[in-house]
């Protein structure tokens, strides 16, 4: 008898709650705000655009040439200057990769070298005929069995590392010596982002961390909403003016103070009931014009938010964890079934879309995807898992050439001053 009271009331406390997709928390019913235009139903059943639409569209890409924009710190590379033809000039070697997914990290550019590493975590720097100029290993025999992946950052003569087993370092950009070294409790997943004297980065525990770029102590960390799962997709994070805006593995996306670490607003984009799915949940880099930030997923979201604000200006029904490029008054994006949108930046508008896939027959094309892609003037350049670069006219979205990099997985295209790199197993390939 008793148990029945108890299960009556606790049936009852369920009809009368909801859980809060903000707060996450349990509470009274709230009314139904569905109707309100700030407010959307969070991962709702994928409707994926599978169709080309208004193919007929020519695109004035008139401001693009006037707007070649090259923000690193807003993760925005825009249209940038390239005119090649894919003619390949350089082939900048090291040893083979134990873990493919380490052509996903960036090379550092910067004059006319390159600076990457290898499978143990020793970094190399190349001049421009593609010779070593130095190589540097600053891991014990233990960390080197451990394969670390890199991220780098440039700051006057010196080169700021995290890496995928808790260290962050600083060495001299024409030596490589160590300046000096230092520990996290968990490993770093996301780029490396600097303001004045400090540097930002965010580790698997949802963790945002500030350090001094002189010596490498912390001045404060946020730790935000965790997962029991690891996240198969990097984090990301921008700085606009004083602020640094990143997200996280469970979809948060949070703007936060860049002197004191405080909060200015914080945006869920996940339920609470996936949280413990968190491989399976993907995201685009945020990239920002300053005045809006523009990220999507693999949940057939793309977002626009208000910088100052965090509200949701529109949201578009996406599928694609491929990093948007802003240009001008136009948003392009490559869903991960392979159509390149173009999107109108204000209102969110789909002006046209186009089937980059096409040329593959329909059995083959279910197991390829997206890697990544870079706008050179007027051209789009395209990786794909099968080792291709499809180059795709910006103007009339027709295909201008397919061409076979690697056997294997080839990384986003990279563009530093009008030459066009690709990262493959083994070398770092240079087109002009």
């Amino acid at each position: 008898m008793n148990r029945l009271v108890i299960l009556l009331i606790a049936l009852f406390f369920i009809n009368n709650c909801s859980l809060n997709e903000n707060s996450r928390i349990w509470k009274d019913k709230e009314k139904d705000l569905s109707n309100q235009s700030n407010v959307k139903k969070i991962f709702a059943e994928e409707k994926l655009v599978v169709q080309e639409f208004n193919q007929g569209l020519n695109l004035d890409l008139s401001f693009i040439k006037s707007n070649n924009k090259f923000i690193d710190n807003r993760n925005n590379f825009g249209s940038q200057s390239y005119k090649g033809v894919l003619n390949k000039i350089g082939n900048y070697k090291f040893s083979k990769l134990e873990e493919l997914n380490q052509i996903n990290f960036k090379p550092l550019f910067f004059s006319n070298h390159i600076v990457f590493f290898d499978k143990k975590g020793s970094i190399i720097k190349y001049d421009e005929n593609q010779k070593v100029i130095w190589k540097k290993n600053h891991y014990s025999k233990a960390e080197k069995k451990l394969y670390p992946k890199l991220n780098f950052i440039l700051h006057e003569e010196n080169i700021l590392i995290s890496d995928s087993i808790a260290k962050y370092y600083s060495i001299n950009s024409n030596t490589g010596e160590l300046n000096w070294t230092k520990n996290n409790t968990y490993p770093f997943n996301s780029e490396i982002k600097k303001h004045k004297n400090k540097f930002f980065v965010i580790d698997y525990k949802n963790t945002l961390r500030c350090y001094k770029i002189k010596d490498g102590s912390e001045c404060w960390n946020l730790q935000t909403e965790d997962s029991f799962t690891i996240s198969n997709s990097k984090y990301s994070l921008i700085i606009i003016d004083d602020m640094i805006v990143f997200s996280n593995s469970i979809g948060d996306i949070t703007a936060v103070d860049i002197e004191s670490g405080l909060i200015i607003w914080q945006l869920p984009t996940q339920s609470s009931r996936i949280i413990n799915e968190t491989y399976n949940f993907k995201t685009s880099k945020l990239v920002s014009d300053g005045i809006s930030i523009f990220v999507s997923n693999n949940k057939n979201e793309f977002y626009s938010i208000d910088v100052k604000t965090g509200t949701t200006n529109w949201i578009s029904n996406i599928n694609s964890n491929i990093t948007p490029v802003i240009t001008g008054n136009l948003i392009f994006s490559v869903s991960n079934e392979g159509y390149l949108y173009v999107i109108e930046k204000n209102e969110g508008n789909i002006i046209r879309i186009t089937d980059l896939f096409k040329i593959y027959q329909q059995k083959k094309r279910k197991n390829i995807y997206p890697i990544g892609f870079a706008i050179g003037n007027e051209n789009l350049y395209l990786t794909n898992s099968d080792g291709k670069i499809i180059v795709v006219d910006l103007q009339n979205g027709s295909i201008i050439k397919i061409e076979k990099v690697s056997s294997n997985l080839v990384s986003k295209p990279f563009i530093f001053n009008n030459n066009l790199f690709l990262i493959r197993n083994g070398s770092i390939i240079q087109y002009n």
